[in-house]
């Protein structure tokens, strides 16, 4: 097996004003729900992706970054390479009215997105990744960003 090429990516922890997630929906591997986000472009650092992959996926603007609340790297195939992906996990904060995925510019393979309150989240057998997010989200919520961000594994 080939030694997998390193990705950068930038991915948002996206909550509306009742704390719900924004979750977007894949099929690709047997289906599964994540965060909006994506690669970094050259160039391009992970704050910039992040506003990049919003305006692309969901057709927001201008929206403004919370803290880094986590990483993960994972192991998987893009167009049947290997890539080692190294996320950063930011937070943010949206109205969900101005969530508006007809103005997407690029959707990617998504199916669907969804608001999803942390009990949905938690009793669901629907695929959610990274796998401990309701409880990330959770923790911000109660104490707010973690002094260093967590390290996710999946």
């Amino acid at each position: 097996m080939p030694t997998p090429t390193l990705r950068h990516a930038a991915r948002v922890i996206t909550l509306d004003e009742h704390d719900r997630l924004l979750l977007l929906r894949y099929e690709e591997n047997g289906g599964f729900w994540a965060t909006p986000g994506g690669s970094l472009e050259p160039g391009e650092d992970h704050h910039s992706a992040a506003q990049r992959e919003l305006r692309e996926e969901l057709g927001v603007n201008d929206v403004t970054l919370g803290p880094e609340l986590a990483v993960r790297s994972k192991d998987h195939l893009v167009g049947g390479q290997p890539v080692r992906q190294v996320e950063k996990y930011y937070a943010a904060r949206v109205h969900a009215d101005d969530v508006d995925p007809e103005h997407a510019t690029q959707p990617d393979d998504i199916r669907a997105w969804r608001w999803w309150t942390l009990t949905e989240l938690a009793t669901s057998d629907q695929t959610v990744y990274p796998i401990g997010l309701g409880d990330l989200i959770a923790g911000y919520l109660r104490d707010g960003a973690p002094a260093t961000p967590l390290e996710l594994t999946d």
